[in-house]
């Protein structure tokens, strides 16, 4: 295991599981951005590559996630699309964020927390 990642882990019958907390980031970054009216993950725009999220190190920015006892709280931060319902947009990301993470892991998660930071015109 690499020293700079996070893992979190938890003991099962046959032995521990452990998650590196990159994993559930990209988890949870990939389902915000499977939600309908989202433009992108992070707090602004870098040009042309926020428009497009095709790797891992981009999956996983505008998470942030807290452990606590196998509970996990994800920190979502989105771009919404103009003409798409800001609230909605929110609500069905930390919907699908919630589902994609609890079902995947086997955490559970507290909870979800979405910040809209802007809005992007992209499409």
């Amino acid at each position: 295991m690499a020293d700079s990642k996070e893992y979190i882990s938890h003991g099962e019958d046959l032995g521990s599981i452990s998650i590196s907390e990159e994993v559930l980031a990209v988890i949870a970054g990939a389902a915000a951005l499977d939600v309908e009216g989202v433009g992108a993950l992070g707090s602004t725009l870098n040009g042309d590559a926020a428009a497009v999220v095709n790797n891992r190190k981009s999956l996983a920015k505008g998470i942030r996630l807290l452990v606590e006892e196998e509970k996990v709280t994800v920190d979502v931060t989105i771009l919404v699309r103009y003409g798409y319902g800001v609230t909605d947009v929110a609500k069905a990301v930390q919907e699908n964020v919630f589902n994609a993470v609890e079902n995947t892991s086997g955490l559970t998660v507290a909870a979800v927390n979405v910040t809209v930071s802007g809005v992007t015109f992209q499409k």
